[in-house]
């Protein structure tokens, strides 16, 4: 006799999300692994004192986490995933009746706290890993990814004409003059301190990272090269508008997207022009392969661009000395090269060939003979 299960939902009694999430859950074992105790302080400054209580900090960085583990790329899709999902609510201690932050109050939250914030909260989760020795250090992978913007490439007008409107209205509402919050990295390591000088050590015990200072600070100007007064990290991934590249104009300086100023044209893998970023990664050599470090461009800015710069803040903030760096052919520029020998790291790194990209002899394909010139 063929069966048919009827839809009937009675009220739960005596259970609770404690019973329902399995023991080796891997929200459990987040749970109990990374300590978040220290977000209420992070975020202490961007509150007041009193009034009606937000939405518990810690619980929207768990938000944030679980919108890294599950790929999930909108916040109005972050909360509907965690409306249905037992774990995800035992994580964030929500029970069944409770109802969940609202996804536009995340997306206000995210504005107000800032990118410096975010970046904070990552070195604090990535100190907890190098205190359970989960950071090698002697080897660092360089990679990056292309990602698709939530924007139509169809919606772009001239840069100069947004340029002239922000003018206009700058002028119209004139901003209050408000300081900017201090970074705590600034007075670890102040931008016109030598590296030699950053956090100098007892001279009995000098760590590693410290000869890679001094290696860098011998350098000369031509190994130096014209070093920019603002790095790629400072300018949190933007390009320099201002820079020419001789005959050659870029697109991206010419034209801004409406939806999202942020993104530029990414002309993808597979073939077809979306609005993009390009997201670079530095990625430890231990078996525990954690991030070391990121950062979000605009599409138009190649992996080789910000290379150094994320390579040297990796070593000066974890107090690193990698015996080699890895990355693919599109890091294999002179410069990157140069500079990660001359600080005594091995660059493992193909150089690109150009003579397989032309029909044309290359100077590969000739020998010179010195005896006829």
């Amino acid at each position: 006799m063929m069966g048919s299960k009827a839809r009937v939902f009675a009220p739960l009694t005596n259970r609770s999300l404690e019973d329902l999430v399995p023991r080796d859950h891997f929200y459990r074992h987040l749970h109990k692994t990374l300590d978040l105790a220290f977000i209420r302080a992070l975020v202490a400054p961007f509150y007041a004192a009193g009034g009606r209580p937000s939405i518990d900090p810690v619980v929207f960085f768990k938000l944030q986490l679980i919108m890294f583990f599950e790929g999930i790329r909108s916040e109005r899709q972050l909360v509907a995933v965690a409306a249905d999902r037992l774990s995800v609510r035992w994580y964030l201690g929500y029970d069944l009746d409770q109802p969940l932050p609202d996804h536009s109050s995340l997306t206000r939250i995210r504005d107000r706290y800032g990118v410096a914030t975010f970046r904070r909260f990552f070195d604090h989760v990535i100190e907890q890993c190098r205190q359970a020795g989960l950071v090698w250090g002697q080897e660092l992978y360089f990679d990056g990814t292309q990602v698709e913007a939530n924007a139509a490439k169809d919606v772009m007008v001239p840069r100069f004409f947004v340029a002239a409107m922000q003018q206009h209205l700058a002028t119209l509402f004139p901003a209050d003059a408000t300081p900017a919050e201090p970074d705590p990295l600034a007075t670890r390591f102040p931008a016109d301190a030598t590296p030699v000088e950053l956090d100098s050590p007892p001279a009995e015990s000098t760590p590693p990272v410290l000869s890679l200072a001094n290696k860098l600070a011998a350098r000369t100007p031509a190994e130096v090269g014209s070093a920019p007064t603002e790095d790629w990290i400072t300018r949190l991934g933007r390009p320099d508008r201002a820079e020419k590249h001789g005959r050659y104009q870029r697109l991206a300086d010419l034209w801004v997207n409406m939806t999202d100023p942020d993104a530029t044209l990414l002309h993808k893998k597979g073939g077809g022009v979306h609005m993009g970023y390009h997201a670079h990664y530095v990625v430890d050599g231990g078996k525990a392969r954690i991030i070391l470090s990121t950062l979000v461009t605009p599409s138009e800015v190649m992996d080789n661009q910000p290379m150094l710069d994320l390579l040297w803040r990796v070593c000066f903030r974890w107090q690193l000395q990698p015996k080699q760096v890895t990355g693919d052919t599109k890091y294999g520029t002179t410069e990157n090269v140069t500079a990660i020998e001359a600080a005594g790291i091995r660059a493992y790194i193909p150089l690109p060939n150009w003579d397989a990209r032309s029909p044309l002899f290359g100077k590969q394909r000739f020998s010179y003979e010195a005896e006829h010139d």
